[in-house]
């Protein structure tokens, strides 16, 4: 048989999952195709819940990846509600958790990453909730709205763009953010201190180097927030934004390599050459980069998509791209390209205080990443010579009066 014609099983239906399917039949792929969800819906967007469906703008059928009749149409069993409880690589099979054993040719693992859970009292109170499904988004859309107070733990990007919403909805909004500054993990200081003033400016507060206690309640729903030092801060709704942990049990208990992820090459194969993972689950090669890394975001799972979908049919392996994210708040779009690992100097071009500009992150004179805030040719350049790994002038790439398509040339 030849692999254009092997079954090939998908467990999870996020993003990932869902475009691996998607892309395994424009690639030609002609066999069966399982695609395995525990969430009741088919594959939809995930971006928008902390924005657009917050708002009301969204909902399930506006952001599904592909109209629910297309699976059926392209002879894709998908498998809603259910999750794989066990992989038996020696007899290729998979044990769901409705007792059906699947056989696989191919296996991809797309079991994305689920909210960290804190580890403190109070946590399983109504009300104490997280936003990584469209169930999450629908349970804070319900408690949002005018004098509603909702109180955010994390000042990560998925804090924001909820702290973002819920101003819009006229929701008291404040982070509690554990760090000294919003985004510290995952942005320089002078991207944290724009934000935050951002923030403040459209009414959000902020609790930075708090440490949280305990959430606590009346007749089950979490009423107050206290922390460390003793003070209490009441709310209706508590959102924790605190990371994410890679759902890779179930390929620990078949005994593949996981390193805060899947570990998978640049086919999105792991070390068995029939199994393969994809999306938020894995630990990947940069090779831009030189490094292994645990990367979260839709253009991601999306390369990975396209990786596999290639491997199983036989096409040659894309170019590796450059990673790259983006968050959406107020009138603000914030768009990353690259990692800023080992840069030694930041350039900022442009004007923070007209919400305009872009700080480059350069390792000698290679650019290593690029934040740009309702900054495009910036972003779209900045992601051209970081691919390209081509010198850069700092001296012009801070220099407004040249283009960013003359910096690049």
């Amino acid at each position: 048989m030849s692999d254009l014609m092997a079954k090939v099983v998908i467990l999870g239906a996020g993003h990932a999952g869902g475009s691996a399917a998607a892309f395994l039949r424009q690639y030609g792929h002609e066999g069966p195709i399982v695609l395995i969800g525990d969430e009741p819906i088919p594959p939809y967007q995930r971006p928008p819940l902390s924005k657009a469906w917050l708002k009301g703008e969204a909902d399930a059928d506006s952001l599904t990846l592909k109209p629910a009749s297309w699976y059926a149409e392209n002879n894709c069993d998908l498998r809603l509600g259910v999750t794989a409880v066990s992989i038996d690589r020696a007899a290729r099979t998979v044990v769901l958790s409705t007792g059906d054993a699947v056989a696989y040719d191919f296996l991809i693992i797309a079991t994305g990453a689920r909210a960290r859970k804190l580890p403190i009292p109070g946590a399983d109170l109504d009300g104490v909730l997280e936003l990584r499904t469209a169930a999450d988004a629908e349970r804070l859309k319900s408690a949002l709205g005018p004098d509603k107070r909702l109180a955010i733990i994390g000042g990560g990007y998925i804090g924001l763009e909820a702290a973002a919403s819920a101003r819009a909805l006229g929701s008291w909004a404040l982070i509690i953010e554990r760090e000294s500054r919003i985004l510290a993990r995952v942005a320089c200081e002078e991207l944290s201190s724009f934000f935050q003033s951002y923030h403040q400016a459209h009414g959000v507060n902020f609790e930075l180097g708090a440490e949280i206690k305990a959430f606590e309640g009346e007749s089950g729903h979490v009423r107050q927030i206290r922390l460390a030092d003793g003070r209490v801060v009441a709310c209706d709704a508590a959102l924790v934004g605190v990371g994410a942990v890679p759902n890779e049990e179930i390929a620990k208990g078949a005994g593949l390599n996981c390193v805060n992820g899947i570990v998978v090459d640049l086919q999105a194969r792991t070390e068995d050459p029939l199994v393969f993972a994809i999306g938020d689950v894995t630990h990947r090669p940069l090779p831009l980069y030189d490094r292994q890394f645990r990367l979260e975001s839709v253009p991601n799972a999306l390369e990975q998509a396209k990786q596999v979908a290639c491997a199983i049919t036989g096409r040659p392996s894309p170019s590796p791209e450059v990673p790259w994210f983006w968050s959406d708040q107020y009138d603000l779009k914030l768009q990353i390209a690259g990692m800023p690992f080992d840069a030694d100097t930041i350039i900022v071009r442009g004007d923070p205080a007209a919400a305009k500009f872009a700080i480059f992150h350069l390792k000698g004179d290679q650019l290593q990443a690029v934040e740009a805030v309702n900054a495009p040719p910036e972003f779209m350049m900045g992601k051209q010579l970081i691919a390209s790994r081509k010198p850069v002038s700092r001296e012009r790439l801070a220099d407004t009066s040249i283009s960013m398509k003359e910096v690049a040339a």
